[in-house]
């Protein structure tokens, strides 16, 4: 089979295996065959990934697949041109960056399941709701809520939580239901865009040394006003009317709060990690679930505790605490599917094309211009590619400038309800109510907070460009 594919590559270009020269490091392959090949098969990839609400297949799925077919493509050249050790050096290289990430996203997911099987964010739900705020007062709660917490927990479960809330009062007033969820997706993104734990984007700069981890906090005035603008708009489409408030009360399991705590504290170990001793901060994130592992071992050796515990329903419905189900039940889907992610634009890297798209980007028109059309893309494509290219091609940019594709791409993927993981979830959890055209009305709205957040940026940030 090896043979059979060597030939293939041989044959298709000949002149190219003549103009090679084995004593170069890379090979130039964007006029090549496989370089286009490796385009086609990334875009059809991806035009499955966008498709996975309709095809109802995994995301991770197709990206995997053609970050195999890409890599095996270009090691037969480089096999066929005696250069045996690059494409493997550089897979190797693509393979480090992922498992850096995926193991700090890896913690993180595990807290936040803990904490939502501790019952954390059903006691949050159930005590907005047993309030009895009025729609526009709900709005607002849930839009500063998602803006607040998206910083600590990702986005996405931020989102999910808030939409719950806001189903649960609104019920069949769609126009309410509608538009509180477009002012959820705006306020999580926006929330994610300021703190390096808020969104993937930000965690990979971070983790990328291009920004400290203080200088995120830069973004916080920015990314509110990229809430708070379109929210102000949108504050007078609410019907002003009063929901029926519910007597629910949800309360949370033994060590709940002591969770919460360890979280806090696994990230400041994260941050101490790679600020004071300058290791990765995965390492400290890694240190922290040791925390947790060490609580839950208290927790399911103190299970009879549960038994006798008013907070829980009858006996012999305890389960002892296990911390790795909550490993088991982290986002599999999202993890693999970053990894097809960087591997794919790795592959893509290593061609050759991400040199030519920042010479383009950021040469021709110029790292400001570059870097907002960044955002704008990430609302049609997904902001991790987008951000992992930039990243990829390393252009030569001032901190502001780092801060300003870091702001773009967490929140342009607001424009769109398919730019985001948060918007993609909240048409499925709001179906009929909250969907594409819904939001799309309100695009030009999101996009006069996207450029405000901007503006304000390189108004209050000058001195970092």
């Amino acid at each position: 089979m090896r043979k059979f594919l060597l030939v293939i590559v041989v044959t298709v270009l000949p002149e190219f295996a003549a103009a090679s020269s084995t004593d170069s490091k890379t090979l130039d392959l964007t006029n090549h065959f496989v370089g286009y090949a490796s385009i086609a098969v990334f875009v059809l990839a991806y035009l499955f990934v966008m498709a996975e609400e309709f095809t109802q297949l995994r995301k991770s799925k197709p990206v995997i697949l053609a970050a195999g077919i890409i890599w095996a493509m270009i090691a037969a050249v480089y096999v066929s041109n005696g250069m045996t050790h690059e494409a493997e050096a550089a897979v190797r290289y693509n393979l480090l960056e992922y498992a850096e990430l995926m193991l700090f996203l890896l913690v993180a997911m595990t807290y936040v399941n803990t904490m939502e099987e501790r019952r954390v964010f059903d006691a949050l739900r159930s005590w907005l709701i047993r309030k009895g705020f009025s729609f526009r007062q709900l709005f607002w709660l849930t839009g500063t809520l998602a803006f607040f917490i998206s910083p600590v927990a990702d986005n996405l479960t931020t989102a999910l939580l808030m939409c719950a809330v806001v189903l649960a009062v609104g019920g069949d007033n769609t126009r309410f239901v509608s538009i509180a969820c477009i002012n959820i997706v705006v306020a999580a993104n926006a929330g994610g865009a300021f703190s390096p734990f808020g969104d993937i984007t930000t965690l990979m700069v971070w983790q990328k040394g291009m920004v400290e981890f203080w200088g995120f906090f830069a973004l916080f005035l920015p990314s509110m006003i990229n809430f708070l603008l379109p929210a102000a708009i949108m504050h007078f489409a609410i019907p002003v009317e009063q929901p029926t408030a519910s007597n629910e009360r949800v309360s949370m399991k033994r060590g709940a709060r002591r969770i919460i705590g360890l979280f806090l504290l696994t990230i400041a170990t994260a941050v101490s990690f790679h600020n004071f001793l300058h290791l990765p901060p995965v390492i400290g994130m890694l240190t922290g679930l040791s925390y947790l592992q060490l609580f839950g071992y208290f927790l399911k050796k103190t299970a009879h505790f549960d038994e006798s515990s008013n907070n829980n329903a009858r006996m012999g419905e305890v389960v002892p605490f296990d911390v790795f189900n909550k490993v088991a039940r982290a986002e599999w889907d999202t993890l693999l599917f970053f990894y097809g992610v960087v591997l794919c634009v790795g592959g893509l890297g290593f061609i050759g094309y991400l040199s030519l798209t920042s010479e383009m980007m950021y040469t021709q028109w110029g790292a400001t211009n570059a870097n907002i059309a960044v955002g704008v893309l990430s609302a049609i494509i997904d902001n991790i590619p987008v951000m992992f290219a930039v990243l990829t091609m390393n252009p030569d940019m001032s901190t502001g400038q780092w801060l300003l594709v870091t702001l773009t791409a967490g929140v342009g993927g607001s424009l769109l309800s398919i730019g985001s993981a948060a918007g993609v979830a909240l048409m499925g959890q709001a179906r009929g109510q909250y969907t594409f055209f819904s939001h799309l009305k309100w695009a030009p709205v999101i996009a006069l907070g996207y450029i405000a957040s901007i503006g304000v940026h390189m108004w209050i940030n000058a001195d970092l460009f």
